[in-house]
């Protein structure tokens, strides 16, 4: 098994239309311009103002005390975590969760954490799943000390986490001696879908983070929030993961300029994914699971072709999508146009018509 991501066949198709993720994003020409203009300063001491303004802006977005400048969403994970808890602890989170299905392990490697899954539909576990499996604080089990949600929901479709479902997991957890996290690797989609904002949805979680580097648009960055004293301990954790950095304010004005310019577009990722799905699900054999925010998973096995070649023979027309949990995953962004869906819907059509 090679864990070094391989690098593309220079002879295969170049890419023309990019699915394959939100991360797959090129910063724009006005990023790229804010990011070589950045004011910046040794982040590592707190000296830089780029990084400084960006975690300002993102505390007072999500009505928390305090963020800190990260380089990836999985480093905000781990680091909420290792905070929160110690070894021994159980974090209770959906089955497929990133911190579960997407991390490497990391959370029992580093921290020696227990995490138990907690079934549901689309990603999400109900108020209820999550108290059923509250067990007494006794010696012959791990202290519960944390449970994290995923806003929104990858595995599950992209979907959306209900409100009223969000303050009743806080309200049991905190009931409970539990401390709560947020993964919002996507909760910006969340707040443009509903009309809620990050400071509503995060309400009552004591750790939220924004990912940068998918929707948004920037190359790099994700943005931890939380008290001023758990932010205080997740810097003594970034600096022993080697994740505190120099001049990073050419990250952090990227990150900036993504909350003045790329939030509100997000609605057009989400309109160009129903028109993914609803141009797929007039496909005969397609099973489509209908979009809420910008991810559109689909099977076609019933058109006669499995998962995994249709993504062969999407390669093969330079449209780079992916397979996942079994399931074609296509993501939509800021580098997706409307007339790339049109033609994605096309040759999907011509290749089912053809097995």
């Amino acid at each position: 098994m090679a864990y070094t991501p391989a690098r593309r066949d220079p002879k295969a198709p170049p890419v023309r239309i990019n699915l394959l993720s939100d991360t797959q994003t090129r910063p724009t020409a006005g990023m790229r311009e804010a990011m070589a203009r950045a004011e910046v300063g040794d982040e590592q001491v707190g000296d830089d103002p780029s990084v400084n303004l960006l975690c300002d802006r993102v505390a007072d977005l999500m009505g928390k005390e305090a963020a800190v400048f990260l380089p990836s969403g999985t480093m905000c994970n781990v680091t909420a975590t290792l905070v929160h808890c110690r070894p021994g602890d159980e974090i209770l989170a959906h089955v497929s969760a990133h911190i579960i299905a997407r991390e490497g392990g990391a959370h029992a490697a580093l921290g020696g954490f227990q995490i138990t899954p907690l079934q549901g539909a689309d990603g999400k576990f109900t108020p209820d799943t999550f108290r059923a499996a509250l067990h007494p604080r006794t010696r012959y089990q791990p202290p519960q000390t944390l449970v994290s949600a995923e806003q929104t929901a990858n595995i599950g479709g992209g979907t959306v986490w209900k409100k009223a479902d969000l303050d009743e997991v806080v309200a049991i957890a905190k009931a409970n001696g539990l401390a709560t996290h947020m993964d919002g690797a996507r909760l910006l989609n969340a707040t443009v879908a509903t009309g809620i904002s990050a400071r509503d949805m995060t309400a009552g979680w004591d750790s939220a983070w924004i990912d940068f580097s998918k929707g948004l648009g920037a190359p790099i960055g994700a943005v931890l929030a939380g008290t001023r004293d758990f932010i205080d301990e997740v810097w003594r954790w970034k600096q022993r993961l080697g994740g505190s950095m120099r001049q990073a304010g050419i990250c952090a004005a990227a990150c900036t300029y993504a909350l003045d310019h790329h939030v509100d577009r997000l609605a057009e990722d989400h309109a160009n994914a129903r028109a993914l799905a609803r141009g797929l699900s007039q496909i005969r054999g397609i099973e489509v699971q209908e979009p809420e925010t910008n991810l559109v998973f689909f099977k076609p096995d019933g058109a006669g072709i499995g998962a995994g070649d249709m993504v062969a023979a999407l390669n093969r027309q330079g449209i780079q999508i992916a397979v996942m949990e079994g399931r074609i995953r296509a993501c939509t962004h800021l580098d997706v146009t409307a007339a790339m869906i049109e033609e994605t819907v096309g040759l999907v059509r011509e290749i089912a018509r053809k097995v």
